[in-house]
């Protein structure tokens, strides 16, 4: 296996911990099958993802691999990213909040609904990594990129926003919160 698969699957196992640590430390239990199922659904698919991109699109997976605050260049890029990693780790717990004070009540079926939403927004997610190969995890432009108007860019403008605001909408449905729907707002 080469680095680029081993960065790629040991963040990916990361990003699964932490995911596992912010919903089941707020909500002070294991017996949370909303947040089981949410972090099966949400680990097949970016797992599925992340080995297409190692298989068909190593170059974009490079790209993907160096993301989040640390990685911008610009400054006003690094305090965008910082806020967006926070407001998507409250996107995150504060449905585990929810779920232990039991604020809401959402029913099976729209728990289901929306991990299906999850399942349709990271979806939308690979249909851009396949249409467009330089959708970077930083703001950067390459000297060879051009201007992508197939696939899902001959519906929308930013498909991966689009395709990202659909899974936000269903993690805390996922989720079993109706509150947690209130953290998707920062992140729009």
């Amino acid at each position: 296996m080469t680095s680029l698969h081993t960065k790629a699957l040991a963040g990916l196992l990361q990003l699964l911990v932490a995911m596992a640590l912010m919903l089941f430390l707020p909500a002070w239990t294991f017996n949370y099958w909303q947040a089981w199922l949410f972090l099966a659904v949400f680990f097949t698919s970016t797992l599925a993802i992340t080995l297409y991109l190692m298989k068909n699109d190593p170059q974009l997976l490079e790209r993907r691999v160096q993301a989040g605050p640390v990685s911008e260049k610009e400054t006003n890029q690094k305090v965008i990213q910082s806020l967006a990693s926070f407001a998507f780790v409250m996107v995150i717990a504060f449905p585990a909040v929810d779920f232990r004070l039991g604020w809401s009540f959402v029913p099976t079926g729209l728990v289901i609904a929306g991990d299906a939403l999850v399942a349709l927004g990271l979806f939308a997610v690979f249909l851009v990594f396949k249409e467009n190969t330089f959708t970077s995890g930083t703001i950067e432009v390459a000297s060879d990129q051009t201007v992508i108007s197939t696939g899902p860019y001959a519906i929308v403008r930013h498909p991966m926003y689009s395709g990202a605001f659909v899974m936000l909408i269903g993690v805390p449905l996922a989720l079993g919160s109706w509150w947690g729907l209130l953290t998707v707002v920062p992140m729009v």
